[in-house]
């Protein structure tokens, strides 16, 4: 594997962009963040590009159907999945035409997908259960999602010439770990996975991913409670998640934090609010809290470039056209802000 492929003081964003034009939002991302642009998700364009249906279109030997409840397995490849799949083609075009307008390859370019135990939580069996309750079924789906992955991360770098870093979204796992996913019946839950369990499975995947692009791999969490250690242990080189959720951190809170820094894992830092805070918001009040927590825990400043990625706190597809601009420039410039801190910062 690869050192991280992106530049010091590169910023990048989650995935989710409001909208429905992929050239438009391509065009966005190449231009605001030239040093670690991403595949933008449109969910506002309905079934299939929204991260569930995203990623089981990439499924190889594997499909889905849209029901009442939400997506289920399929016995053969119909409308949702083709209509995902066309997405999908949408978008690789949309950023290949990016890439050709910019005139360079990027350094590093991002991809997103569904982790596994957030698609197995997402996706139904024919008889109604989630995928995760059939070991079997979970296990098929994990080698599927790789398979799909290696056809996906081929085609992006031939698009666009560069490293192809693989995010995987895990906005479940939390509740796949707390036993809190509801039944099929809805009158109870799916039992809890124990961690060991659901950290061997993201091992696996990640491992996987990584020999796919030979780059490390990330993993965002949007949870109140991101299981730091957890995806750290199971080889996760990037963590991702919304920073103002340590304002009023537990002491093993920001030990998991330290120790991730301490052991050389990049924290991408949700550092930009995912809407228009409704006043303006200066560059300072963005990157002083990262230079406090750094002060906190006792690390230098002058590694805050190499062990972090300024990220929006979560994705944009909520925002308005004009504050995911904004946000996404606020993001470049926290970037710059860490190669180079401000006097007095």
């Amino acid at each position: 594997m690869n050192e991280r492929p992106w530049p010091l003081g590169a910023a990048t964003a989650i995935g989710s962009m409001p909208g429905t034009d992929p050239v438009e939002a391509a065009s966005i991302v190449f231009g605001e963040l030239p040093e670690f642009p991403y595949l933008p998700e449109l969910p506002a364009r309905g079934v299939g590009a929204d991260l569930i249906g995203r990623t089981a279109g990439l499924l190889v030997d594997l499909a889905v159907e849209v029901v009442p409840s939400g997506y289920r397995v399929a016995s053969r490849p119909g409308h949702d999945h083709r209509r995902a799949v066309d997405l999908m083609s949408w978008d690789l075009d949309a950023v290949q035409e990016a890439r050709e307008k910019a005139g360079a390859a990027p350094p590093a370019f991002k991809t997103q997908v569904a982790g596994p135990w957030t698609l197995a939580s997402n996706i139904e069996l024919p008889r109604g259960h989630r995928i995760l309750t059939d070991r079997g079924a979970l296990r098929d789906f994990t080698a599927s999602l790789l398979d799909g992955l290696a056809e996906h991360v081929a085609e992006l770098k031939s698009r666009i010439g560069a490293p192809v870093v693989v995010q995987f979204d895990e906005p479940s796992l939390p509740a796949v770990l707390a036993g809190d996913l509801p039944t099929a019946s809805g009158y109870g839950t799916v039992a809890a996975v124990p961690a060991p369990e659901a950290r061997e499975l993201l091992s696996t995947v990640i491992a996987g991913a990584e020999r796919i692009t030979g780059q490390p791999v990330a993993v965002h969490c949007c949870a109140e409670k991101p299981p730091i250690s957890l995806l750290r242990a199971a080889g996760a080189g990037a963590i991702a998640f919304d920073f103002s959720l340590l304002k009023g951190a537990s002491p093993a809170q920001l030990d998991e934090i330290g120790e991730a820094i301490d052991s050389g894992t990049t924290l991408m830092f949700g550092l930009v609010p995912t809407t228009d805070p409704g006043a303006p918001l200066k560059l300072r009040e963005i990157v002083s809290p990262v230079f406090k927590l750094f002060d906190r825990l006792g690390f230098s400043r002058e590694i805050l470039a190499e062990r972090t990625v300024p990220t929006p706190a979560c994705g944009l597809a909520g925002s308005t056209p004009e504050w995911m601009r904004r946000a996404l420039t606020l993001g470049r410039e926290a970037g710059k802000a860490f190669v180079e801190p401000p006097e007095g910062w």
